[in-house]
């Protein structure tokens, strides 16, 4: 969920109680790399760290962000390697070392299943980052916001530490290009074959479904079947956009996935967007789904990564009836619609984000273009117009568009302090079915653990589907 929401307490909490706990892997390395600069306070990351098979690699990123005392909160974040179809050491080395250590503290002291959640979109950086979850263990991994065609058998030569490669979209291209990750040669190590986890593709339609899986080379190990009730980025509707009166996206019956067609597909599948009761999980269970996937409920848990003050100002709107969630299609630079909460002082109001000076400088959306055959540039929709536009980037594909980079890593109390003296603002999302959490919110007035969303959930079933997977993990 996000950026690091879905954190690894958070997920740790979920797998103690026997279902699948989720770490958010996308920008884990600047989420890791800015709490190494704020202290390391509780010592986890650190000891995440010592555990980390090539302890010269840890030491490298460990001194070079590690600050004992702390940043001075009036001091930006040092920078991050912008991630590039080529990334350098340093980058690489940060990024497996931060998916390393989200999924070894999620796992740490206990048996459960563990997966991690990357975005699609952000095609450069996968391979190293799904490398360093591997060598933590990692038991899932779950992608969507694309077409994951090419991860099952990345996660197949990643498992054996062949270079593993992933064909990259270049906006302009007029050859092929693709990312490589070696490594053999990034570890220096005689390493035994990692686990190969199993793979489960987020998609919207049941025909994506059908694609997936008519070749082996393509076939995920199941589906999450995402409606567009879900946080975060949705799928656009089918067709034509079409907006309401309150300028969000129209969807209709075509957006709805055939789920009977799913299920004939005959793999595993998990419903959702708007499953949030436990009589939608019985739903789901009588349509052939193993589970749910759940993500409002957990957001607003206390284990959540979310800022306790915005996590408090949404349980109150939540209380008064106010709380405002809108699918904004313009917001995210990826092009895909995004559900986000309207409160004050943060950049879901126009007239706060217009006073935020436009700037790129995480980049984890930027999209690589061709200069001229084999040399490529990046541009993110969301940086400054004029360079956008210097970019080759058209005017109206910047129009709307916010730092969601920078928006997500503020909601998780790591926004930074920029040079000019702009402190960046929270952009929180959630999905926009609220019943689940307002069902929550009698039970619980002063919040909820992960472990009451579980119970809430399972109160008239029982634990036969984490049951189901973890005998299916360890087959």
């Amino acid at each position: 969920m996000g950026i690091a929401i879905s954190s690894w307490q958070l997920a740790r909490a979920v797998s103690q109680s026997g279902q699948l706990g989720v770490v958010s892997g996308t920008a884990i390395d600047a989420v890791f790399a800015r709490r190494l600069q704020n202290g390391d306070e509780s010592g986890d990351l650190r000891r995440a760290l010592a555990a980390f098979p090539n302890q010269t690699i840890a030491k490298r990123v460990l001194d070079l962000y590690f600050q004992p005392e702390g940043r001075d909160p009036d001091e930006p974040y040092k920078s991050t390697p912008k991630i590039t179809i080529n990334p350098s050491t340093h980058a690489l080395e940060l990024i497996v070392v931060a998916n390393f250590a989200e999924v070894w503290l999620a796992k740490e002291g206990h048996d459960g299943l563990i997966g991690i959640n990357y975005l699609e979109k952000i095609q450069m950086g996968t391979p190293s980052a799904a490398y360093g979850a591997m060598l933590a263990g990692v038991d899932f991994v779950l992608m969507g916001a694309g077409i994951p065609a090419e991860i099952p058998a990345l996660l197949n030569d990643l498992a054996e530490h062949r270079p593993a490669s992933l064909k990259v979209a270049v906006e302009g291209a007029t050859n092929p290009y693709k990312t490589t990750f070696f490594p053999k040669t990034f570890s220096g190590l005689q390493l035994p074959n990692l686990k190969r986890p199993k793979f489960l593709a987020i998609i919207s339609a049941h025909v994506l479904a059908a694609y997936l899986a008519k070749d082996e080379i393509t076939k995920p190990d199941g589906f999450i079947i995402e409606g567009f009730n879900a946080g975060g980025h949705n799928a656009p509707p089918r067709g034509a956009m079409i907006l309401d009166d309150d300028g969000q996206p129209i969807f209709g019956p075509k957006d709805e996935p055939d789920i009977e067609k799913v299920a004939k597909i005959g793999l595993p599948f998990w419903l959702a967007g708007g499953y949030s009761t436990p009589q939608l999980l019985e739903s789901a269970k009588a349509l052939g789904a193993i589970g749910i996937q759940v993500g409002t409920l957990f957001s607003l848990a206390k284990e959540t990564g979310l800022a306790p003050d915005l996590r408090q100002e949404v349980l109150s709107q939540l209380k008064e009836k106010t709380l405002a969630v809108r699918t904004d299609p313009f917001a995210s630079p990826t092009g895909f619609p995004f559900k986000v909460v309207t409160i004050n002082n943060t950049i879901s109001e126009s007239a706060t984000y217009a006073l935020r000076p436009r700037l790129c400088d995480l980049g984890y959306l930027r999209v690589p273009f061709e200069r001229v055959p084999g040399a490529l540039g990046y541009r993110c929709s969301a940086e400054p117009t004029h360079v956008y536009i210097r970019k080759g980037g058209e005017e109206k594909d910047a129009l709307g568009r916010k730092c969601l980079c920078n928006g997500l890593m503020a909601n998780i109390d790591l926004g930074n302090l920029r040079g000019d003296g702009y402190q960046e603002l929270p952009l929180v999302t959630l999905g926009s079915d609220l019943t689940g959490v307002t069902e929550l919110l009698k039970r619980f007035p002063n919040g909820w653990s992960a472990l009451d969303v579980i119970d809430f959930l399972t109160q008239h079933s029982n634990n036969e589907a984490g049951s189901k997977v973890e005998s299916w993990v360890n087959q």
